[in-house]
């Protein structure tokens, strides 16, 4: 007879596990440390496996615990897109929420983040504003904001959803017109593409061991999605999100083998803002699709 999963048990091993203690656990997860210390132990006797090296200060996982805690992790964040999910549709989430983002992500990543939130809020109406410069939440002008920087007004709640990375990119006709380069060196024989601020690229760059002369900027624009059709008209070589870029066959990367360039993804929102249940809900639903593109 099988028995039926009961997963307070693997709960309970999983804050155990993360905090390192069991009266630190207890607290995360609102119980008793002898309850929570009875829910690991049954655990333990249920899959016959030691998890816990026990002292009188701390719990350290042995290593069927840590192959374990790989496994239980997976499922706790299962467990908070299933009550997430069930949450969104138990609140009837309607009205119109405002996000803004860049120009590219608002083109080519929000409208798979709002399908997903049509399947779940079918009355709830998302209104995209695609601005590469930073919307004032404190004026209202957005609900819900998502950034490369973290803002530090006071006011505002940022969360870091993830660390996203990125590449260097050229046409497929561009590379076969001019060749690929082989070394960084051989970047100084390309033409680049701007965001509309050569020097703050240039810089951006160098801090990367990328060395790209003034004269080499050959083109640009302050618009993300107009840079890019330059990019797809063999205009030279932009830097671009790999999560962008890899929805274009057009495109190839150059220096692949080069580091990734890592920049954050931050999403914003009003203090007062999140203390509505329904900004709550929009807000921790996008966070769990931007962090798992």
């Amino acid at each position: 007879m099988e028995r039926s999963f009961d997963w307070n048990r693997m709960r309970a091993f999983l804050a155990t596990a993360e905090t390192g203690s069991l009266s630190a656990a207890a607290r995360h997860l609102g119980l008793t440390q002898p309850t929570l210390g009875r829910q690991v132990t049954a655990l333990e006797e249920e899959i016959g496996l030691i998890l816990f090296q026990r002292t009188a200060r701390s719990m350290a996982l042995t290593d069927a615990g840590r192959d374990l805690l790989i496994e239980a992790r997976a499922m706790g964040e299962a467990a908070g897109r299933i009550t997430l999910l069930a949450q969104a549709r138990a609140q009837a989430l309607d009205g119109t929420l405002k996000v803004t983002a860049s120009d590219m992500m608002s083109a080519y990543v929000l409208p798979d983040i709002m399908l997903q939130l049509r399947g779940i809020a079918p009355r709830l109406r998302i209104d995209v504003i695609a601005a590469n410069d930073i919307r004032d939440i404190l004026k209202r002008e957005a609900d819900i904001a998502i950034r490369h920087v973290r803002p530090d007004q006071p006011d505002l709640i940022a969360r870091l959803v993830r660390e996203a990375t990125g590449h260097l990119y050229a046409s497929k006709d561009y590379v076969a017109t001019r060749g690929a380069p082989k070394t960084v060196a051989d970047l100084a024989a390309h033409d680049f593409i701007s965001f509309g601020d050569d020097i703050r690229l240039i810089e951006a760059l160098a801090a990367r061991g990328i060395i790209v002369p003034p004269q080499n900027m050959r083109s640009g624009s302050t618009s993300g999605i107009t840079t890019w059709e330059l990019v797809r008209r063999g205009f030279g070589i932009l830097p671009m999100s790999d999560d962008i870029a890899a929805q274009f066959p057009y495109v190839v990367q150059v220096l692949p083998d080069h580091p990734a360039i890592t920049f954050p993804i931050w999403l914003v929102t009003h203090r007062e803002l999140h203390t509505s249940r329904r900004i709550r809900l929009v807000f921790d639903l996008i966070a769990e699709m931007l962090a798992d593109p």
